[in-house]
């Protein structure tokens, strides 16, 4: 199930509003939330189970906020030290508890040596139980910084990536998140990213309401889909402001992400190469009457010369687009002072989210 808009994650329910669950889900739907996640197991074990009681105070929050049609999913903090047990764990929680989706939260353990194999472990078993559930890898946010993690065995069965964009003892949340994509788009597997943003104090740190609104800005213009933050508990208690600006932006669940032919249009109207070529896979093909080229730099090379010679400081405009299978087909216009495209009709495919090929047909006209 895909997931749009904002979202929030659950620590610890009795930290969270009283844990009373109508309280929980009435400031859900009041923050305009179309997601919450709570924290259903730690390693091998149950997580948000009152340890005298022992009862279970998962359900009942699952079930007010469900009853505001908002989704609910699980994270899991892993180790990786029994990848067998953990695995079960979060099977038995998703099933009983009848989650939308579930969330590993891996981190340092999983640096150790040997641990790439306790990933594949629990990944495939995983997987066995819960093959058509929703999974994110929830974990750093500049893979570059942790190459010994291994990414390429979380992600190759997961669905989602949910890097934790923590912008700690900085000021700069919308150059930390575009970097942030920019390292896993060079990444295979690629998945689509859903960032989990800070709501929380760490050695005098905290973000400002205004890092927030810089943070979901950026979420907005990198065309992503949805975004959460950690965590409700110190949100609702020592950090209201922040839940509050959170509330306030609008990017709801009704926010859907937008088809590959409006990126690519949006990306040519910004005349930026960059965007434009994050759209490329590496090994591209890109093919014209003209000519036909392969590989991003001989691509990027084209597009200086189109957007900056052939029709400088153009207009863009999608007039049609299709879809069928992985290809993407699509009508488009441009104006400029040099000529004017009217006829443009593209053919795209796409391989991980990404253009793997790339048929382009247009005439200039004066």
């Amino acid at each position: 199930m895909a997931v749009y808009g904002k979202g929030f994650m659950i620590w610890k329910i009795p930290s969270c509003d009283g844990g009373n669950a109508n309280a929980i889900a009435s400031a859900a739907q009041a923050a305009g939330l179309s997601y919450v996640l709570i924290k259903i197991a730690d390693g091998i074990y149950s997580y948000n189970v009152d340890s005298t009681t022992k009862k279970d105070l998962v359900p009942e929050v699952v079930q007010a906020l469900r009853s505001r049609g908002i989704q609910v999913w699980g994270w899991h903090y892993v180790y990786g030290y029994n990848p067998t047990g953990e695995a079960q764990i979060a099977i038995r929680r998703v099933q009983e508890l009848g989650l939308n989706g579930y969330v590993i939260d891996a981190e340092g353990e999983f640096k150790e040596s040997g641990k790439d194999v306790a990933a594949e472990t629990f990944m495939i078993e995983l997987r066995k139980g819960l093959p058509n559930t929703p999974v994110a890898i929830c974990s750093y946010r500049f893979p570059s910084y942790h190459p010994q993690f291994p990414w390429q065995q979380f992600l190759e069965r997961s669905d989602y990536n949910m890097p934790q964009v923590y912008w700690m003892s900085a000021h700069n949340p919308g150059a930390q998140l575009q970097r942030t994509v920019r390292e896993f788009q060079a990444m295979t597997p690629f998945r689509p990213i859903m960032p989990t943003g800070p709501v929380f104090r760490n050695y005098g740190w905290e973000p400002s309401q205004a890092e927030i609104i810089e943070f979901l800005q950026n979420v907005v213009s990198l065309n992503l889909s949805s975004t959460n933050f950690f965590a409700w508990d110190y949100a609702r208690s020592i950090l209201q402001p922040l839940w509050d600006t959170i509330a306030a932006f609008p990017f709801g669940s009704s926010t859907a992400p937008k088809s590959l032919p409006e990126q690519y249009i949006a990306a040519l109207n910004t005349h930026d190469l960059d965007q434009i070529m994050s759209l490329y896979a590496s090994n591209a093909v890109h093919v014209t009457a003209a000519q036909t080229i392969q590989g991003t730099d001989a691509i990027r090379a084209w597009y200086n010369t189109f957007i900056n010679q052939t029709i400088p400081n153009a207009t863009f405009k999608l007039t049609g687009q299709s879809t069928t299978g992985n290809s993407y087909p699509f009508t488009w216009q441009a104006s400029s002072s040099k000529g004017n495209i009217q006829n443009g009709n593209d053919t795209m495919g796409v391989v991980n989210n990404k253009i793997s090929y790339h048929y382009s047909f247009y005439s200039i006209t004066g």
